[in-house]
């Protein structure tokens, strides 16, 4: 209890408190507590329809609760300016990338962000611009595309490139909307060994990376959320919350978790042919 006290002494850098959000007769999320505080790297699982999106567009400033309280690096949704605040969280999401132009130099993609647009107009950028994205594309390994346009990269390098232009206001808070989303295998596992470089590099950003697979989550992770139907259904360090018992909860079936080398892993209970089943569903 002391060391909650101590904790919560220091003000969080993202917090949802009771927050639900309605759409029509639709309830995304359902009384929602939610608290990231700096250095933390958070993924936030669950199955489709679970909210997790919706809580990573209260995250990005992007959306206000129908009810409760939003507070987002010392500001409060509804009270502070959020074209002021959006500079300060980056954001990688196939809406974002959905939005630059595909003739656009990955160069450009990347600087862009200093002003905040889609695609280079007139804007001038300095040397220290294009320096820090230099810098990024290096260290998100895409510097050899530099000079190609977006529209002709493949989806993996596509990741990359958003989640360096991301990067590129020197943001204080990263949010990552299933950037594995699309990908082969070989273009996930580059792009989950990138994050991880990111997660376990202690001058990155707070981090909280949505995902629908467990196998996408880096190294480097140290908390999870797990949603079912709008609810947080258990919230805390990663080892703690990726059990075999709270997935099958939150999906509806019975999974088996494993942890190999850093890295999760779900697989489906095998039921034999003697078992009888309890739903009528298999697992064959």
């Amino acid at each position: 209890a002391a060391s909650r006290e101590v904790q919560h002494a220091i003000p969080a850098l993202a917090e949802l408190a009771g927050v639900s959000v309605r759409r029509g007769e639709k309830l995304l999320l359902d009384d929602v507590d939610f608290r990231v505080d700096e250095g933390q790297r958070w993924v936030v699982i669950g199955p489709n329809g679970a909210g997790k999106t919706t809580m990573l567009q209260l995250l990005s400033a992007q959306l206000h609760p129908t009810s409760g309280v939003v507070e987002l690096l010392g500001e409060y949704l509804g009270a502070v300016d959020v074209f002021e605040l959006r500079p300060r969280i980056g954001v990688s999401s196939s809406a974002i990338a959905s939005r630059i132009p595909p003739r656009e130099a990955v160069r450009d993609v990347v600087v862009s962000a200093s002003y905040g647009v889609m695609g280079r107009w007139r804007e001038e950028y300095d040397e220290l611009d294009y320096a820090r994205a230099s810098s990024l594309m290096s260290a998100l390994h895409v510097d050899d595309l530099v000079d190609r346009t977006f529209g002709t990269l493949s989806e993996g390098e596509r990741k990359r490139v958003e989640i360096a232009r991301a990067l590129m206001t020197d943001p204080e808070l990263l949010l990552l909307d299933e950037p594995g989303a699309g990908l082969d295998l070989r273009g996930r596992e580059i792009l989950v060994q990138t994050l991880a470089e990111i997660c376990q590099d202690p001058d990155a950003p707070t981090t909280v990376l949505v995902t629908h697979h467990i196998e996408e989550i880096p190294e480097g992770v140290t908390h999870a959320l797990l949603l079912d139907r709008g609810r947080v259904l258990v919230a805390g360090p990663i080892d703690e919350v990726l059990t075999s018992e709270n997935l099958s909860t939150a999906y509806h079936m019975p999974l088996q978790i494993s942890k190999d080398g850093g890295r999760w892993a779900a697989r489906a209970y095998r039921r034999s042919a003697s078992a009888e089943p309890s739903s009528g569903a298999s697992f064959e």
